[in-house]
């Protein structure tokens, strides 16, 4: 039989053809062998990817092209044997903009999420939690937030338009419309979630983060902002932050509102102007003016509120609107609620937050980094009217968002994060193989006293077990041996001064 033409053959592979060519022509009658095309691969396939091609052979009459590659285009050798095919490295790193979290990063998550529950325990609240996937339209409200084009959202095979969750305010609305009257109000709930938003990476911005939201529904004054801003204070303090590492920006909506009934503005444009507002700090101010321009506000009406937007005085603010308007009277006794918790010194007023969410209605708050170099870490405010945009009633409520991210960068910058190594009380390790069922029976023991214990789960020489225990930072050691097993003891070291003793195992506490 003559060799396969060298067009046919994939050099990497042509050794698993070469003994082919040992049939001589005068063994066998020269002819042509027909090649299955979907065989030719330029890459070794495995079994269930040819029975695939085979079947789409068949759908296909059976004919295939050598021309057109067979599947793809592709031309090459005939697939070897699986035992022989090539494994691909997969990409070892996460998703991007989303994170693996190793033993290290993982301790500083939960010493960060111990604190937020901490706090959120000495102010009374409740902790809930949501579906991190939920329906799509929870999250699709009025046109113009950016939240709408971060989505990750996809229809499922129920062909139901689902997402992952961006924030979780629209899903605590919606718990409290399903419970309906079965809830006494006011709650104060509190959640640490996982949100999802396809949007442009920064410092201390990822496309997953964990999120620290506290609530409070069923009250109408700012007693329950200027508490929820005390939460946050209080959480600073907890781990070494103090009001010159950090402040708050307060304003409230109504300050625009009341501008824009000034210049006749319909209401039904508040919220994007609100949006456009939340860009400010972002882009250039004529895109600013551009954007306000075609929303619909006429020359005068952009100027004077880009005016009354940069005003960073109460008192200036209420010699321009008047101390008769809502908005003047909130922030008065939001600021003097501030002195009476202790926090006066950490809140200014801005008249330009807004909060870029459209369902904020009243009071909006940001915690900044008073060095201006990272994003927004907090914020949040009041939305009276969200729960009516999914066709519940309304209940006054409030409430913020704080994420995980941006905290560990203001951290890493006053190098205020906690040096969180493996603790580990006990280490148990049998000195002899035939001893290891009694080092598991010492292990439990101590577990159900509630000691941590690493045991040694198999023989390693004692050089060995006190760098496992350095590494751990144990506190003691405890060595089964032969010798004092058969008195019912064990040894016990102390590692940080060195004593040593024997104990009996029902008196090791």
């Amino acid at each position: 039989m003559p060799p396969l033409p060298s067009s046919l053959l994939n050099p990497r592979l042509s050794f698993s053809l070469k003994p082919l060519s040992l049939f001589s022509q005068s063994f066998l009658a020269p002819r042509k062998l027909p090649i299955p095309t979907q065989l030719l691969s330029a890459k070794p396939r495995t079994f269930s990817s040819l029975a695939s091609v085979q079947s789409s052979a068949t759908d296909n009459g059976g004919s295939s092209s050598v021309a057109g590659g067979g599947c793809g285009g592709r031309s090459g050798a005939l697939s070897p044997s699986p035992a022989a095919e090539e494994v691909q490295r997969i990409d070892v790193n996460p998703p991007k903009g989303t994170r693996d979290f190793p033993p290290e990063d993982m301790r500083l998550r939960n010493w960060l999420f111990n604190h937020f529950r901490e706090v959120s325990r000495l102010f009374g609240f409740e902790e809930v939690d949501y579906p991190v996937l939920e329906s799509e339209a929870l999250f699709i409200r009025k046109a113009g937030e950016e939240i709408r084009d971060q989505l990750y959202c996809f229809e499922d095979r129920g062909n139901r338009r689902v997402a992952l969750r961006p924030e979780l305010t629209p899903s605590l609305a919606r718990l409290v419309i399903q419970k309906g009257k079965s809830l006494s109000l006011p709650l104060k709930w509190s959640a640490i979630g996982q949100c999802w938003r396809y949007e442009r990476m920064t410092r201390g911005r990822h496309r997953e983060h964990y999120q620290w939201n506290m609530d409070i529904l069923g009250l109408p004054g700012v007693t329950a902002e200027a508490e929820l801003i005390s939460s946050i204070v209080t959480f600073f303090k907890r781990i070494g932050i103090t009001e010159s590492d950090v402040g708050f920006k307060v304003s409230s909506r109504k300050v625009l509102q009341e501008v824009l009934r000034c210049y006749s503005v319909p209401e039904n444009l508040f919220g994007k102007v609100c949006i456009i507002i939340d860009k400010i700090e972002k882009i250039p101010i004529d895109e600013i003016k551009r954007e306000l321009s075609d929303a619909g506000l006429s020359e005068e009406a952009i100027e004077e509120l880009l005016h009354v937007l940069s005003i960073k005085s109460l008192t200036k603010l209420e010699e321009i609107l008047g101390g008769a308007g809502e908005a003047i009277a909130d922030l008065k006794h939001l600021f003097s609620l501030a002195e009476k918790f202790g926090y006066s010194e950490w809140i200014q007023f801005d008249a330009s937050v807004v909060r870029g969410l459209a369902y904020y209605t009243g009071i909006v708050f940001e915690g900044f980094d008073r060095e201006g170099k990272l994003r927004a870490i907090c914020g949040g405010g009041r939305y009276d009217r969200l729960l009516s945009t999914f066709g519940g009633d309304d209940i006054p409520a409030c409430g913020f968002g704080f994420g995980d991210a941006v905290i560990v960068e203001l951290l890493k910058e006053k190098g205020l994060l906690p040096e969180l190594s493996l603790e580990v009380y006990n280490i148990v390790c049998a000195l002899d193989h035939d001893l290891q069922g009694v080092a598991a029976t010492v292990a439990s023991k101590l577990r159900e006293k509630g000691q941590s214990v690493d045991l040694v789960l198999e023989s390693k020489p004692l050089k060995w077990v006190f760098k496992r225990a350095a590494r751990t930072n144990a506190q003691r050691l405890i060595l089964v041996g032969n010798t004092e097993w058969q008195k019912g003891m064990v040894g016990v070291k102390i590692l940080s001064s060195g004593e040593q003793y024997e104990i009996k195992l029902d008196e090791l506490e």
